[in-house]
C-alpha cells in the first residue's frame, strides 16, 4: 500500500514540476528585455546602436544566426547570440517584428 501511495506521489510531482518547468520558459517579451540596455525599450535606440522594433523576423533570426556563428563580425552582439537557443532567437525575433514603427 505504501509503495503505491509512493509511486502516485512521484507521478503527481512530476506532472507539477512538468508544469513549472513550462510555466518557467521566457516568452520572446521578456528576452527582449535583455536588449533594451543598448537597443532602447522595445528596440527604439536614441544613439548610434540601430533600432531593431519592426525588423522582419526573418531578417532578426539571420542576423543573430549570423553573430553567433561569427559570420557577421560585432563588437559584442557576437557574444550575445551565442547564449541563445534557436527558439529564444526566434520568439524575440517575432516579438521585435510585431512591434511597428
Amino acid at each position: 500500500m505504501i509503495r503505491k501511495v509512493f509511486i502516485a506521489m512521484c507521478f503527481v510531482s512530476i506532472g507539477l514540476l512538468s508544469q513549472w518547468a513550462h510555466a518557467a520558459t521566457p516568452t520572446g517579451q521578456m528576452l527582449a528585455y535583455t536588449c533594451a540596455g543598448c537597443h532602447g525599450n522595445n528596440g527604439v535606440s536614441k544613439g548610434a546602436i540601430p533600432s531593431i522594433d519592426g525588423l522582419s523576423a526573418e531578417q532578426m533570426v539571420q542576423a543573430m544566426q549570423n553573430y553567433k556563428s561569427g559570420e557577421r563580425p560585432g563588437t559584442i552582439m557576437n557574444r550575445i547570440a551565442k547564449g541563445y537557443s534557436e527558439e529564444e532567437i526566434k520568439a524575440m525575433a517575432e516579438y521585435f517584428a510585431s512591434l511597428k514603427k
